[in-house]
């Protein structure tokens, strides 16, 4: 059986035409021959992402995804220079080769990177890697340093100190996603407005020390070695990373840590193998985190709360491009259960209303 990630026919609708693509990426990286086949990786809601096979060489192509999108969301320019750069002080980055703004070409600028190739996991552990309860445990530990090592990084040693404003951060990010959560509404979904004033009134200060925060830390934009699996060799997915609040990046990557103890409904909600035998717990989680951070953490509840309403605004951003006809991908439509589901949990977390 094949461990290492796949990728499979690209989706109806989101095709990309290789006569079109060949040519440029020819004429910008050396030593390309013959004709490439593109397929497409089956993971990821948001930016799409397609393997390109010349008979020597592998490359990864990101496209944002069709329809409206989010404004200053699906930035190619920034997500390939951040790759570029933050290479230097965070060594699991993939290197970024091209990157083209002549959106006639595929009706959108993309950029292309290497192919790091190894095992991403994504809803479960596949029987084959052979983890028992204790190297799950070394795994989902190795999973949280790597995090730890991202928001120790000198960003100005990496020439990103321009990335995002650190100060203002919390505040910025509260309204900002209000703001975007209000935009992207549809008759059917919920209004979220019990949390969202619990957010802006128990709002804490921003971090003393800020980082680089990558904003979508989970175990699916991870590679791990497919000759050694306890070894994370890459880190993807940086369209969203910036300058802030390592802790609300830490809220971020709970808002999708479901454990082995949370209730059925939200065990559907699952898209990573965060609740086997080993994992930690949200809260040895966050103690895990703290003790390598060198940092304490008396009440994690708020960071947790955001990480929970920033995820719903990215599922009713995702949604609102379904339910108008934008995007034909029929996983959209379970979208709005999630984001459901992610209210109660977040009205739960505040002391409002049991799950």
């Amino acid at each position: 059986m094949t461990l290492t990630d796949q990728s499979t026919q690209v989706r109806p609708g989101e095709e990309l035409d290789a006569a079109v693509i060949d040519p440029y990426l020819k004429a910008t990286i050396a030593g390309l021959s013959g004709q490439p086949r593109i397929s497409q990786f089956p993971g990821g809601a948001s930016n799409l992402t397609y393997l390109v096979s010349y008979p020597e060489r592998e490359f990864v192509l990101r496209r944002p995804p069709f329809g409206q999108k989010a404004k200053s969301a699906h930035d190619m320019g920034r997500e390939f220079r951040i790759l570029n750069q933050l290479n230097h002080g965070f060594p699991y980055c993939p290197k970024a080769y091209a990157h083209c703004t002549d959106t006639s070409l595929i009706g959108g600028e993309f950029y292309v990177m290497e192919r790091v190739n190894g095992i991403i996991l994504r809803s479960d552990i596949p029987t084959g890697l052979g983890l028992d309860p204790a190297r799950t445990e070394a795994l989902c530990k190795s999973f949280i340093d790597r995090l730890v090592e991202l928001h120790q990084v000198d960003y100005e040693a990496c020439g990103l100190a321009d990335l995002g404003k650190p100060e203002g951060y919390v505040q910025r990010q509260v309204e900002g996603w209000a703001s975007r959560y209000e935009k992207a509404l549809t008759p059917d979904a919920p209004r979220w407005e019990q949390v969202v004033a619990w957010l802006h009134a128990k709002m804490p200060a921003d971090h003393p020390r800020p980082g680089i925060v990558h904003n979508d830390y989970r175990f699916d934009n991870v590679i791990l070695d497919a000759n050694n699996p306890m070894r994370i060799i890459g880190v993807l997915d940086w369209e969203m990373a910036t300058l802030g609040d390592p802790l609300m990046d830490l809220g971020n990557s709970l808002a999708y840590w479901i454990e082995a103890s949370d209730p059925a409904p939200v065990q559907l909600m699952r898209r990573q193998p965060s609740n086997a035998p080993g994992m930690l717990t949200r809260a040895e989680f966050v103690a895990y985190y703290a003790e390598r951070a060198g940092i304490e953490l008396e009440n994690f509840n708020y960071y947790y709360c955001y990480g929970l309403f920033r995820l719903a605004g990215i599922v009713q951003q995702i949604y609102y491009r379904y339910y108008h006809g934008q995007t034909q991908d029929k996983r959209f439509a379970q979208f709005i259960h999630m984001n459901r589901l992610l209210e109660q949990m977040s009205l739960q977390v505040i002391g409002r209303s049991p799950l």
